[in-house]
């Protein structure tokens, strides 16, 4: 399981949020790339990084971090927020991004997200499904979690997988940066659901998940392997340091 450590971008500078809200935001860093650095000398090799006032502003914003971010460091770095264009996509991929994320795009633009999955590959574009635990199948967020939308959680996966998605980052808005656990039971019910079997080339296709949102302990990480996540995002819990990163270093070297 790959771990991902999360930057989260406002004015520049390293922030963290409570449950998506842009009123909680608590200020951990002015240099995010003096974070991402401390992650890489820890052995960590991927970070995701999401641009806040991109997602607020419905375009790409924090360009220029990414591109500091990616120049300074080998990273192989995951870039979200805001990104609504074709334009906003080349920005990121140019900035260094090796994988970008859409969400709101997913839901609000199908069409033109189905065409960066055909154009950039599966291996480059990662479904964003941002959703809320109490609503009836959880319903999908967008918009910096702003709004609600109608698809529920698993048949929107289930719908992508069948598009050629692979990677999805399924996040529950209630428990992110509360440091109270991550979804278990949610992602169990989305890696056992989703697997889709192609008839006409007999293929069978399995969900990558990545986990995100209330991770708050090293053990943790064990369950969420043997749920089967491909990856794990981690915020709030490096941050106030609930999980050291001593700690991931050894987990990294661990399970290779």
């Amino acid at each position: 399981m790959r771990i991902i450590p999360a930057i989260d971008i406002i004015d520049g500078k390293c922030v963290r949020l409570t449950k998506g809200d842009y009123n909680t935001k608590k200020i951990y860093n002015e240099n995010p790339l003096e974070i991402a650095q401390q992650f890489e000398d820890s052995g960590i090799e991927h970070l995701h990084v999401v641009d806040l006032d991109g997602a607020k502003a419905k375009h790409i914003v924090n360009y220029k971090v990414l591109e500091q971010i990616a120049t300074k460091t080998n990273l192989k770095i995951d870039f979200g927020g805001g990104l609504k264009s074709n334009e906003d996509l080349n920005i990121a991929f140019n900035s260094g991004a090796n994988q970008i994320t859409g969400g709101s795009i997913a839901v609000k633009d199908a069409t033109l997200f189905e065409t960066w999955i055909t154009k950039f590959g599966a291996e480059k574009i990662i479904l964003g499904a941002d959703f809320y635990p109490d609503t009836v199948g959880g319903k999908i967020a967008t918009n910096g979690w702003q709004e609600e939308s109608t698809l529920e959680l698993i048949p929107f996966i289930k719908d992508y997988l069948k598009k050629g998605i692979q990677y999805v980052i399924c996040t529950d808005i209630s428990k992110d940066g509360m440091l109270q656990g991550p979804s278990f039971e949610t992602y169990k019910k989305v890696i056992d659901q989703g697997i889709v079997i192609t008839d006409d080339a007999d293929i069978t296709r399995s969900i990558k998940l990545i986990a995100s949102g209330g991770i708050s302990a090293f053990d943790e990480l064990p369950k969420l392997v043997e749920l089967g996540c491909e990856g794990v995002i981690i915020g709030k819990a490096i941050y106030e340091n609930k999980i050291s990163l001593k700690q991931l270093e050894h987990f990294i070297l661990n399970t290779k």
